[in-house]
């Protein structure tokens, strides 16, 4: 009988009738599907045609018992962060060509959802795990990386030696922001911020925080005059933070939202106020992320590269699979991508 995937009466396919259909041994077989060292081109190809052939899917569970399940558990701090599909994308270049497979948890910005989550990827064997945005204390990451390899993403800890983590100069960032609305001629730059009870040790917006006010000091302003706004993670609370902004006295003439998806709901509430972008207020974001480009939106924004990091988590995170033990800490250098919401200037 021809053992097709579809032509299977039940059960699942073995190890065993890989072999016999490949006309090799088992050994053959699990040396494939380990990725051993030594197995040749044509040993690989035929193997893997029987494995397609049949249907063959490994036994997760009967290989995390021998050690390696070929998962990566990718942990997200929300699904909201329009920035988060350019790391998913730049996970999964890092992980082509590989066995690896990433499933995904959603921590809800809720440190006893993630805690949840780590512990069920962790118990499922997963061979690494990739954080990004996490709530979770520099402890709780490191008691994590002594049961599996770990890389984060938007957490810096440049000391940390348990982990790696792959990240954007975030002050630096926040200093291009200033840098470029004053070059575009605004005289009141006003940061918009996550308000502190919403932040876990994703410590990005306090950086480019950091970044934001160093510039303006270097600039020449007061710390009088250095408005940073917080705002909670919801749309009603920015656009009300807005408002109190462009209400109050001495008004800003633009306004830094910490990341895009900020910044997309201060582009509205100034218009709604009835105010002109970039004429009266300019607008700014974090992360340049696809919704910046929308001719509606053409909103100006801190290119941070986020394919780039997150293809370069994956592979921290395989090299640490591998057993690479000394910690790799990559940084890449954010960049102006200017649009029309800042343009009082050519650009």
């Amino acid at each position: 009988m021809d053992r097709t995937a579809s032509g299977r009466a039940s059960g699942r396919v073995t190890i065993r009738e890989v072999a016999e259909d490949a006309g090799v041994s088992v050994a053959a077989v699990s040396k494939v599907l380990r990725d051993a060292y030594g197995v040749s081109d044509i040993m690989q190809a035929k193997v893997r045609a029987s494995m397609a052939k049949l249907g063959y899917r490994p036994h997760t569970a009967a290989r995390g018992m021998r050690g390696q399940t070929y998962t990566i558990g990718v942990l997200l701090a929300d699904v909201r962060n329009p920035f988060f599909p350019q790391l998913i994308d730049g996970i999964d270049d890092g992980l082509a060509g590989t066995q690896y497979v990433p499933l995904f948890g959603i921590g809800h910005g809720s440190t006893t959802t993630e805690e949840a989550i780590v512990h069920a990827m962790v118990d499922r064997r997963m061979d690494g795990l990739i954080m990004i945005g996490q709530r979770l204390t520099n402890a709780e990451v490191e008691a994590t990386a002594r049961e599996a390899a770990i890389a984060v993403i938007g957490h810096h800890a440049p000391q940390a030696t348990l982990f790696d983590s792959a990240n954007n100069d975030d002050e630096r960032g926040g200093a291009l922001v200033v840098e470029h609305l004053l070059a575009q001629g605004y005289k009141r730059p006003a940061m918009i911020t996550l308000r502190r009870a919403d932040l876990g040790q994703a410590d990005v917006s306090q950086r480019r925080e950091a970044g934001f006010i160093a510039a303006m000091r270097a600039a020449g302003f007061d710390d009088d005059a250095i408005r940073i706004a917080p705002a909670a993670d919801d749309i009603d609370n920015v656009t009300a933070t807005v408002r109190r902004l462009l209400e109050g006295p001495n008004p800003p003439d633009a306004i830094f939202g910490w990341a895009d998806y900020y910044a997309l709901e201060v582009l509205s509430a100034v218009r709604l106020l009835g105010l002109r972008v970039p004429e009266d207020v300019g607008v700014i974001g974090y992360d340049n992320s696809p919704p910046c480009g929308y001719t509606q939106n053409d909103l100006t924004s801190i290119d941070q590269s986020g394919r780039e990091i997150g293809r370069n988590a994956a592979r921290l995170l395989l090299e640490r699979i591998a057993g690479r033990k000394t910690a790799e800490h990559f940084v890449v250098q954010p960049r102006v991508v200017a649009r029309r919401s800042t343009a009082r200037r050519p650009i």
